[in-house]
């Protein structure tokens, strides 16, 4: 068993980001405080994001009501929706000039709505500001309640993402407050009812076995996902899950091609990858 404290392989290792459209969106967040999860985040991939004018940005506050065992995110009590958020996020991605923005969000399981109707107020005044947009919308899960997710499907965004994060065994310790099998059903009823591209992802390393990777690429597809990521898990403090190990990359190769061969649109598998790693191209 690996943990956190055995050296990341060097595969983990990214480049320094650079660039011009890079060097100018991160000038313009710095200088005009705005919140993205790139940043936030410091994912590795916000190089390559930010160059491709495609940045990640979180609603509803920045406490959530679940606790998951991988995410760095506060747990707790959250403040009351800011109903002003919407234009704010609008401004912010025209002031960028992004081109495909990826919205998402923490749990709200205090809101009677969960936050579905200002998840559709942000997705309308996203697209106010920037007609020419196209967008990714990450949500939780709703509880599974369709009339809530029917709201965000009225808004017809390009992409409706919702991850799985990791296969059926480790859910519970993994997504204590989630269920496998609801993640699913909130996936199928967005492509049944109707939404052109549909997208999960997982992390490995946390302790999954080959065959339950593949198993859970199968539920997926059954559920008519279009868009799958696979990246590495890694801890973000050691109150969290530890590492298990770190799979080759060579590992998530194959795992690209067995997923093409199911009939994925996109599958984007690698070490680095991120949910929203190359989320521009998934619209196509």
């Amino acid at each position: 068993m690996q943990t956190t404290r055995t050296r990341k392989p060097h595969w983990l290792k990214v480049k320094l980001p650079s660039g011009d459209n890079f060097k100018e969106l991160r000038q313009i967040v710095e200088t005009h405080n705005l919140h993205t999860i790139c940043s936030s985040g410091r994912c590795p991939n916000m190089g390559e994001c930010w160059g491709e004018r495609t940045a990640t940005f979180m609603i509803l506050g920045n406490i959530c009501t679940r606790s998951c065992g991988f995410c760095n995110v506060a747990t707790g009590k959250p403040l009351p929706a800011d109903l002003a958020e919407p234009e704010k996020v609008a401004k912010s991605i025209q002031l960028m000039g992004v081109k495909h923005a990826v919205i998402t969000s923490v749990d709200r399981d205090d809101l009677p709505d969960g936050g579905a109707g200002l998840w559709a107020a942000t997705i309308r005044k996203i697209r106010e500001y920037n007609p020419d947009i196209t967008m990714e919308t990450l949500i939780p899960d709703f509880q599974g309640k369709q009339n809530l997710l029917d709201i965000i499907i009225k808004e017809a965004p390009e992409v409706v993402s919702h991850n799985l994060e990791t296969v059926r065994r480790l859910t519970k310790q993994v997504r204590k407050q989630a269920k496998y099998d609801r993640s699913l059903a909130v996936l199928k009823y967005l492509k049944d009812q109707g939404i052109n591209r549909t997208k999960s992802g997982i992390m490995l390393g946390l302790g999954e076995t080959e065959a339950e990777v593949i198993e859970t690429m199968r539920d997926l597809r059954r559920a008519g996902v279009d868009v799958m990521t696979i990246g590495q898990y890694l801890q973000p403090s050691p109150k969290h899950l530890p590492v298990e190990r770190y799979p080759h990359p060579d590992e998530y190769k194959k795992y690209e091609k067995i997923g093409l061969e199911m009939g994925f649109r996109f599958v984007e598998s690698g070490p680095l990858v991120r949910s929203s790693y190359h989320a521009h191209k998934h619209i196509g």
